[in-house]
C-alpha cells in the first residue's frame, strides 16, 4: 500500500503542474451545458426535465478528456517501466491511476455540477440524488476510464479508439445516473437506479483494475 500512495501522490502532484488539463475539462463541461438552452430555448419546463440528461453527457464527455495522457505520458518517457519495477503489480497502477483521475476530473465535475443543474432549471428534489450519482457514476467513469487507456495503450490513434471502447461500457452508468435524478425530481424515490450504480461500482472495483492490469502488462512487454 505504502507504494500504491507514492504512485498516487506522483500522479497527483504532476496533475497540478499540469493544472490545463483539469481547467478544459471543467470548462468543457460548462461551456457544452450552456449550449443547450441557446439550441432548445430557455423554457423552465423544459430544460427541467432534460437536465439530468444533460449534466450525465457533459460530464462523461468531459471525463473523456484527459484519459488519453493516463498512461501515454508515462510510456512516452519511460516511466511505466519503472512504475511496473516498484514492486507494485500492474493491477494496482491501474487503480492509482484512475483514482487519480477522478480526484482530480471527476471531484472538480461534481462540484461544478450543482451550479449547473441551477442553471438548467432543474427541480431543487432532484439535485441531491444527482449529486450522489454522479458520485459513484464518476468512480465508475474513472475505473472504466483507466482500463480503457491501458487496453489502447501502444495502439495507432489510441485516442480514437479509447471513446469507441469506453462509451457502450459506460451507457448503464448514464442511464441509471439520469433515471435516479429523474425519478427524484419527478418525486418518486432515486433508491432503485443508486443501488444499481452502486452494484456496478461493487463489480467494477476489482474487475476493472485486474482487467486494465492484464493490458498494461501487454503493452510493456
Amino acid at each position: 500500500m505504502r507504494v500504491f500512495w507514492a504512485v498516487l501522490a506522483r500522479d497527483l502532484r504532476l496533475s497540478v503542474r499540469h493544472g490545463a488539463d483539469t481547467l478544459a475539462a471543467l470548462l468543457f463541461f460548462v461551456a457544452t451545458a450552456s449550449l443547450f438552452p441557446l439550441a432548445i430555448g430557455p423554457g423552465p419546463e423544459t430544460l427541467g426535465r432534460i437536465a439530468p440528461g444533460i449534466i450525465w453527457v457533459c460530464a462523461l464527455l468531459a471525463a473523456l478528456l484527459p484519459l488519453d495522457r493516463l498512461f501515454g505520458a508515462d510510456l512516452e518517457d519511460g516511466s511505466l517501466d519503472l512504475l511496473m519495477l516498484s514492486g507494485l503489480g500492474a493491477s494496482g497502477i491501474v487503480g492509482a491511476k484512475a483514482l487519480s483521475h477522478w480526484l482530480v476530473t471527476g471531484v472538480p465535475l461534481l462540484l461544478v455540477a450543482a451550479p449547473v443543474a441551477v442553471m438548467l432549471r432543474m427541480p431543487e428534489g432532484g439535485i441531491p440524488a444527482l449529486l450522489i450519482g454522479l458520485l459513484i457514476g464518476s468512480l465508475l467513469l474513472s475505473l472504466f476510464g483507466g482500463m480503457g487507456a491501458a487496453i489502447v495503450l501502444g495502439a495507432r490513434r489510441g485516442g480514437v479508439l479509447l471513446p469507441l471502447l469506453i462509451l457502450p461500457l459506460v451507457t448503464p452508468v448514464l442511464i441509471f445516473g439520469a433515471a435516479a435524478a429523474d425519478a427524484a425530481a419527478g418525486g418518486f424515490s432515486a433508491r432503485p437506479h443508486l443501488l444499481l450504480l452502486g452494484a456496478m461500482l461493487a463489480a467494477a472495483l476489482p474487475l476493472c483494475p485486474l482487467a486494465g492490469g492484464a493490458a498494461l502488462r501487454g503493452a510493456v512487454e
